[in-house]
């Protein structure tokens, strides 16, 4: 857990918080994902899942085709990166190019750039 996550699960109220332009219903320090983000990467993972799902299935017919498999897997790593790309590209424009006014850049960056090398 960053040490941003950690602050803002300990800052979080009881009762939600009214939401603020960058802000969710959290806490008003929490930077919550865009919504549209939110459904495009959904979308993208839930289609991942059923390109997995049908892997699966393939798998359990002893006559499936090697290169049938590989294609379902390369469709499968391609949603997922599709829906990695969608949420890097709302927290770009929503958190990062707003940390300035926020007063958090150095904090946004450091937290960017320790999840991006899980990628």
């Amino acid at each position: 857990m960053t040490a941003r996550a950690a602050r803002r699960k300990a800052a979080a109220p009881d009762a939600p918080v009214p939401a603020q332009e960058g802000a969710c219903h959290a806490a008003p320090d929490h930077l919550c994902m865009p919504e549209d983000a939110r459904k495009r990467a959904a979308r993208r993972l839930s289609i991942a899942r059923g390109h997995l799902d049908a892997i699966v299935r393939m798998l359990d017919d002893p006559d499936a085709y090697c290169v049938d498999v590989l294609r379902q897997i390369k469709a499968v790593q391609g949603a997922l990166s599709g829906a990695g790309e969608v949420v890097l590209r709302g927290h770009l424009e929503a958190h990062v190019a707003t940390a300035s006014t926020r007063g958090d850049s150095v904090e946004i960056v450091e937290e960017l750039m320790e999840a991006l090398k899980y990628t």
